[in-house]
């Protein structure tokens, strides 16, 4: 499967915590990323269709 970039960290592999009760500590809070285990990228498991649904057709008939 492609793999494409961590929607969650953005390729960086973390994140930062923007939580109220972390602001109180004064420093911010950086994580590792679990959504991509801090790879920073992500298998692509969209799947895309064989073929157009029949409705596309008709509203390309219309100019639409």
């Amino acid at each position: 499967m492609p793999r494409i970039i961590c929607p969650r960290c953005f390729g960086n592999g973390y994140i930062k915590i923007p939580n109220t009760s972390v602001e109180k500590l004064n420093q911010p809070v950086i994580t590792q990323c679990t959504m991509c285990n801090s790879q920073g990228e992500i298998e692509d498991t969209i799947e895309k269709p064989d073929k157009e649904p029949p409705q596309l057709h008709k509203l390309r008939e219309r100019g639409l």
